[in-house]
């Protein structure tokens, strides 16, 4: 394969300290790795993510290349763990969010609850005992419906942030929530 053959000499030249053969390689390699992880992932940030990952990891493993070997294999190996690996990341921190989204979705019905004896009025007290910070973001996210990316930008906050800060809320209202249902 001519690809694999010019790829591999680029890297050789690399190893051997071509700072020129290095760049070309990387910028070759970042469009490989990119189609690469647009084929197997849904979500276009996550791709590109995946993406600079790989990159990341092809610099600090450079040495461990053999250029007696194929490099495409080597460099999709490598693409193929970055994109396990943060795919598996995103699914737990998703996993962590959609919890604290469902719990206060039961909460955020404001409808009295006779097996928890919860009310809106209980509800408008626990979100009065949140942060300031948290309550806004929550209220905006749930009462206003705004997204997270809408929230970023009217507060400032990066995305993460965003999400940091609801799933502090969210898991501090269940705990609010939960201590006078249990007796505590």
């Amino acid at each position: 394969m001519e690809i694999d053959r010019q790829l591999s000499g680029l890297m050789r030249s690399a190893q051997d300290g071509d700072r020129h053969a290095y760049e070309i390689l990387l910028v070759q390699v970042m469009a490989l790795v990119r189609d690469f992880a647009r084929a197997r992932v849904r979500h276009p940030d996550w791709a590109e993510d995946v993406a600079q990952e790989t990159l990341l990891s092809i610099h600090r493993d450079r040495h461990t290349y053999d250029p007696a070997r194929p490099f495409l294999p080597w460099m999709y190996a490598i693409a193929r763990h970055r994109l396990l690996e943060f795919v598996a990341r995103q699914r737990r921190r998703q996993a962590r969010e959609i919890a604290g989204d469902d719990a206060f979705e039961g909460m955020a019905c404001a409808q009295p609850d006779p097996e928890r004896n919860i009310d809106a009025g209980f509800i408008r007290r626990a979100l009065a005992l949140l942060s300031r910070k948290q309550r806004e973001i929550i209220q905006m996210l749930k009462i206003e419906g705004l997204s997270v990316v809408e929230i970023s930008l009217r507060t400032g906050l990066s995305k993460s942030a965003v999400k940091v800060t609801a799933h502090r809320g969210y898991k501090r209202l269940r705990k609010l929530v939960m201590e006078p249902a249990n007796g505590k």
